[in-house]
Formats: structure tokens, sequence, C-alpha cells
């Protein structure tokens, strides 16, 4: 593991040590009202004299909007080059929060400590930063390394049941693209039963040697983006429908959808898919995707951020373990996609 990315059984001990090393001019923390009221308390021995940001928290909050107003505060703070932003939130708040870190000034420094599982084995590894632009998800962005960040499993008991599972979809992921025992372990247990400080370290592990390998995301680091081009176009669709779902709910919904569609290739038996799909419903359910929504969905996706001109690109699977990436696929095999997802 590089030395800025820490797990620690008490969060507040490395972040003392680095900000004592350090030395910022000035620092502010920034939550939103769950993290302030459940998290915040971890961490404050370890904070030297500081400012508040808080945000409202969701995903409909993640938008240039909410990020004028986080500069704003960090005007007022008196934030300079020479300052660090705490950020401590779920990824809603690790890509926002950085991202505004990032761009403040030409950049400051941010540390990042993730609360939600999703952003501890996801979004806070790799240093995507980002918000949603126009109903599009993360269309504004940069790429920007935490100078640190802490990852500490008490924060799951934070989480509600819910919050907990959404994150699980990324497990889930990392295990389908890259490992094919660790697939078997976690499918042969229910949620409820997972090891997750197991699971928190194999996903971490993966995804660090992925993105130290591919930073800015021209190769491989595109295999993390599997369930990703139709989960987030469904994500996206609901958002705007007013039907909210969290990230990983839809991203489950993604990786059975594009998990079909290798199976539709050859890339993966009948029986894989079977149990993908048999695994990720007992744990998700299913989302409900109205029929009308198929050409909004599809039309979605022909904005994703991996695509190139007009041809749609998906990661699909390539044996359960492995993954293939600038996979073309059409408007009407997403269509069809979805109309496999609602038969389920």
């Amino acid at each position: 593991m590089p030395d800025n990315l820490v797990f620690a059984t008490d969060p507040s001990i490395p972040l003392r040590e680095f900000l004592q090393k350090k030395k910022y001019s000035r620092v502010s923390v920034l939550t939103d009202e769950n993290t302030q009221k459940h998290c915040y308390p971890l961490i404050t021995s370890a904070l030297p004299e500081h400012k508040m940001i808080s945000i409202p928290a969701g995903e409909e909050h993640k938008s240039i909007n909410t990020c004028v107003k986080i500069w704003d505060e960090m005007t007022n703070h008196s934030l300079d080059r020479h300052s660090v932003l705490v950020v401590l939130g779920g990824g809603v708040l690790g890509d926002m929060g950085g991202f505004c870190a990032a761009t403040f000034k030409r950049g400051i420094d941010f540390i990042l400590i993730p609360t939600t599982l999703l952003s501890q084995v996801d979004a806070s590894i790799g240093g995507k930063l980002g918000v949603d632009f126009n109903h599009f998800k993360n269309h504004i962005g940069v790429f920007q390394t935490p100078a640190l960040t802490v990852l500490h499993a008490g924060f799951l008991k934070t989480l509600s049941v819910r919050e907990k599972r959404s994150g699980f979809a990324e497990i889930i992921k990392h295990c389908l693209i890259s490992d094919r025992k660790m697939w078997d372990v976690v499918r042969s247990k229910p949620f409820e039963q997972q090891d997750w400080d197991t699971l928190i370290r194999h996903s971490v592990s993966f995804k660090e040697k992925v993105v130290t390998e591919d930073p800015k995301e021209k190769g491989l680091r595109k295999i993390l983006n599997m369930g990703h081009t139709i989960g987030h176009a469904i994500e996206t669709f609901l958002l705007n429908a007013g039907n909210k779902v969290l990230h990983g709910e839809a991203i489950a919904a993604g990786l059975i959808c594009e998990s079909w569609l290798s199976q539709q290739k050859g890339f993966i038996s009948g029986e894989d898919f079977t149990q993908v799909k048999s695994y990720i419903t007992s744990v998700f359910g299913k989302i409900d995707i109205p029929s009308k929504a198929d050409e909004t969905i599809g039309e979605l996706t022909l904005q994703d951020k991996k695509n190139e001109g007009y041809r749609i690109l998906s990661v699909l699977l390539d044996g359960v373990g492995k993954a293939r990436w600038d996979c073309e696929i059409t408007k009407e095999e997403v269509k069809g996609a979805l109309t496999i997802y609602r038969s389920l």
C-alpha cells in the first residue's frame, strides 16, 4: 500500500500524526449533516484549530452549485495554498470535496476520510474527483491524489443496512472482474454474514494496483467501470424522475445487465450468468424500471465518459474473474438487457 493510504482502528491517530508533520497554515473540515453528527466526534481530538463546512447529504446535491457554496466557505475561511481540506464523508462528499480542493487556488491538499462502505472500497481510491452536471454523472472532474486517505471500518457501524448494501455492489464488481475464487467465497454467504474487513482490504488492494498501473484510465483502469455504463444511466434516469436509488443499487442492476451482454457475446457461460443474476437479486432485489424508460436510458448511455464518438464502449466479463474493456455495445442491446433485467 502507498504511504498516503492507511488502515486505522482509530482514525484520529494517523490524522493527528499527519497534521502535526505537515503543519498546514489553515485547516477546514467538510462534512454533511450525517457525518458531522456520527463521524466528526471520532476525529475532533486529532484536529488543530479549524473551521467547519457542512452541506446537505445526497447525490442530488453533487453539483456545481454546491461547489460554489464550498468554495465560498473556503474563501471566507481564508484558506491559502498551504491549507488543507479534510473531507469526512461518503463517495458524494469525497468526489465533490476533493474536486473543490483540487481546483481552489489551482489546488490545495485534501485528506479523505471515507465513512461509507462504498467510498472505502471504491470512491476513495484512485484520485477520481468530480460532480454531476446537467443530470450526467461525474460529468465535470479532475484526477488528483489525496495527501492522505484514512480507512476506518468502525464507521460502517453508523450506516443503515441499505447504505452498507450499496457499497457491497462495488465489492461484488471487484470480485467478478479480478478474482473468481473470492467471487465464489462471496456468493456462498448471505449479505449479513460477509467478512467486511477482509473484503475491504481485498477491494482496496486490487483497485490500488489497477490505478497505480493506469492512473489516468487509458486502458486497464477502464475495467473498474463494469456495471457502470448501464448502471449510471439507470441511476440518472431514476434521479431525474424523482425516484432516487443509491449508487450501488443501480450498479447492481448494471452488473446483471452487462453480465447478460457478456453471455450474449459468448464471453461467459449461461451458468455463470445465472450465478451472477441469482446472487445479486438475492441481495438487492430488483429496481422497478418501467419499460417506457428504456429509450431514455439507452440515450443516457451515449453520454458515458468511456465512449468514443457515438460508440457506446462498455466493460464486459471475459470469464468470471477477468474483464475486457472498450467493448462496443448498441443502444438496442442496452434496451435488450433492460428487458431481460425486468423479466428476472
